[in-house]
């Protein structure tokens, strides 16, 4: 394999890429719109929930329990029904998420030291949603319960018990359990995925829509030196959408980065080139640009997506798809990601996922190399 003849067709790639700057302005506009979108789109922060509220009681006991949760950053008191067809109605029409019904005789239960049953209804149409809900309103609950035992125990004459056990808490990584810091790092790897396979799922199928292929079978450039020519400026402009993406990951929506920018650069250019190998495969087998671009996003989104542990717990998935996802390089660079972003991880911790990143990279290429025949079809 000659260099020079490998640098000439990676400058003839380069010419083709300049001369075709509305391709070239989406390239590098891309990582910016799906970090914007999918940044500020995909969350599970359930926050300002609105409620609904009927209060049969109207006491001064039943009004400090509703303050509870109109004081909580969780919820927000929309509604004060008269009734409980109200409530089903504003839940029914979307109105709100949740309902809460307090009895007649709250407060006289409360005083008397006695059980008082509240009612909360949810809307479980976003099972999730209400999940997370209801915990919210169980630890308000929790602590109303704690505190008028304590306020029973002392009006008896009786000393303040303290609990056998006290928990503190301390959240490492994510201190804030935001779910932006969680994703973010993730949707690196998505734009990486989408964006490598795309820019080169169209280079040799194009050639050969375009007629250009059949003077390049007739020179005496070799398939290792065409294939690996015009996978390097390809490599250049995922390495510049990685910089726009980490860019904005952190100023724009402020996660923070503690590890080492020169190691995830450096392990991102092993993930690049399994991503452009493997849109240089496609484009090989692909007869059309269009189902090459439809190849590209069912092999290269669709997997990073759903099976990278991006979006979802690889733990909860079925054994027989939690085996499939050892044989996606995405699941391997989204914990790379993920481990250098929120917890500094160094490369002592990540050889398994270099290595193995490595092998995906190496047999990439080699594949897409005896994938493409220069021959004529």
């Amino acid at each position: 394999m000659k260099s020079s003849r490998t640098w000439a067709i990676a400058r003839k790639e380069w010419f083709h890429i300049f001369r075709d700057w509305r391709s070239l302005g989406l390239v590098i506009l891309m990582p910016i719109l799906l970090m914007l979108l999918f940044g500020y789109a995909v969350t599970l922060d359930v926050k300002k929930v609105p409620m609904g509220v009927l209060d049969r009681d109207r006491s001064q006991e039943s009004l400090s329990f509703i303050h509870r949760f109109s004081a909580s950053p969780y919820f927000h008191l929309c509604f004060y029904a008269e009734d409980e067809k109200e409530i089903e109605r504003l839940i029914d029409r979307g109105g709100v998420k949740m309902g809460l019904v307090l009895p007649w005789d709250f407060s006289k239960k409360i005083k008397a030291g006695k059980k008082a049953t509240i009612q909360v209804l949810l809307d479980g149409s976003d099972s999730n949603t209400a999940n997370i809900i209801l915990t919210y309103v169980q630890g308000i609950a929790r602590e109303y319960n704690l505190e008028k035992t304590f306020w029973k125990i002392e009006r008896l004459g009786g000393k303040k018990p303290k609990p056998p056990i006290e928990g503190r808490p301390r959240i490492w990584f994510n201190e804030e359990l935001e779910s932006k810091n969680y994703f973010i790092p993730g949707l690196v790897a998505v734009i990486m995925s989408i964006i490598g396979v795309l820019l080169t799922g169209q280079v040799i199928v194009r050639e050969w829509e375009r007629g250009t292929m059949e003077l390049l079978i007739s020179t005496p450039v070799r398939k290792e030196e065409l294939i690996i020519g015009k996978l390097f400026p390809y490599f250049l402009l995922g390495l510049i959408d990685l910089f726009l993406a980490v860019l904005m990951g952190t100023w724009v929506f402020e996660v923070p980065f503690r590890g080492s920018l020169l190691l995830l650069f450096l392990l991102s250019c092993i993930y690049i080139i399994v991503a452009l190998a493997l849109g240089m495969t496609i484009s090989t087998v692909a007869k059309t640009q269009i189902l090459a671009n439809q190849m590209a996003m069912v092999i290269g989104f669709l997997p990073t997506f759903l099976l990278s542990g991006f979006t979802f717990v690889i733990a909860n998935m079925p054994f027989w798809l939690q085996i499939i996802t050892y044989g996606i390089a995405p699941r391997y660079y989204v914990t790379i990601l993920k481990e250098i972003f929120l917890k500094g991880t160094d490369i002592a911790f990540l050889w398994t996922e270099t290595f193995i990143l490595i092998g995906m990279a190496v047999a990439g290429v080699w594949v897409a190399t005896k994938s493409f025949k220069k021959e004529l079809r």
